[in-house]
């Protein structure tokens, strides 16, 4: 099995060498991953100057690919560009700090693993869902048995997984559906040395459903691993019928 493994914390995370070493004693591990840390840039890619990529040594002789640019430019460069055949499994992580509900739609983490599905790749994006724990043993450990389940009972095409996993040990696992997540006091506002405004971007995030069982926010918080599936199709299918009727009126 060969996997391709990145993430948007950089090369040098110990989210990422802590599941290298893991995934390692089952597949051929490749590593493509940013240069240096590109959380929240989503699914950008670079098209106004070229990549560089630099192969560099990580910790316990980890060889991997540097490359200045998002998550979704690693990948893309991973397929088509780096690796000597297409990988049977593309997985993002570990990060450091959840990706839950709305907030996937800003993680490089997920775009990553988005990116693969494009490519018709089987892709999962993990990530530890704490800001206070840096112990990613046993997400590692848990990402493997998940690769296996995988690969046991198969996938869905154009579906990737995204998990995020408690610190700590979890009651057990939910299938979930993305909650809806947003921030509030988003803004700092500041005056620098001359004078100018500018505003540093914090915040903190507000669930706007919290009395559902079956969504991924809710799922940590009673800690439990969260595994919702997603695909990249923005379609809303159901509305359809309904619009080409309203389009009809419409005067050109």
């Amino acid at each position: 099995m060969r996997i391709l493994l990145s993430n948007d914390d950089g090369i040098h995370a110990k989210g990422l060498i802590t599941l290298y070493k893991e995934l390692k004693e089952v597949a051929q591990v490749f590593v493509v991953a940013p240069d240096r840390e590109r959380s929240a840039t989503g699914h950008g890619i670079t098209v106004h100057h070229p990549l560089r990529v630099k192969e560099i040594e990580l910790s316990d002789n980890i060889i991997g690919w540097a490359v200045d640019g998002t998550p979704a430019d690693c990948v893309k460069l991973g397929l088509e560009a780096l690796l000597p055949s297409p990988p049977d499994l593309i997985i993002s992580g570990i990060n450091y700090g959840p990706n839950l509900s709305t907030d996937v739609l800003y993680s490089g983490t997920v775009s990553a693993a988005i990116e693969g599905i494009i490519n018709g790749i089987p892709a999962a994006a993990v990530s530890l869902a704490s800001y206070k724990s840096n112990d990613f043993g046993y997400s590692a450990f848990f990402t493997r048995a998940l690769i296996e389940n995988i690969l046991h009972n198969g996938y869905w095409p154009g579906v990737m997984l995204n998990v995020n996993i408690p610190p700590g040990i979890p009651q057990g696992v939910k299938v979930t559906k993305l909650g809806v997540r947003r921030y509030i006091n988003c803004f700092d506002k500041r005056t620098d040395p001359k004078g100018r405004t500018y505003y540093w971007m914090a915040g903190e995030p507000m669930d706007v459903v919290t009395d559902s069982p079956d969504i991924d926010s809710q799922a940590i918080k009673e800690n439990f691993i969260s595994i919702t599936p997603i695909h990249f199709d923005l379609t809303h299918f159901s509305q359809i019928n309904d619009l080409k009727n309203w389009a009809k009126d419409i005067k050109i």
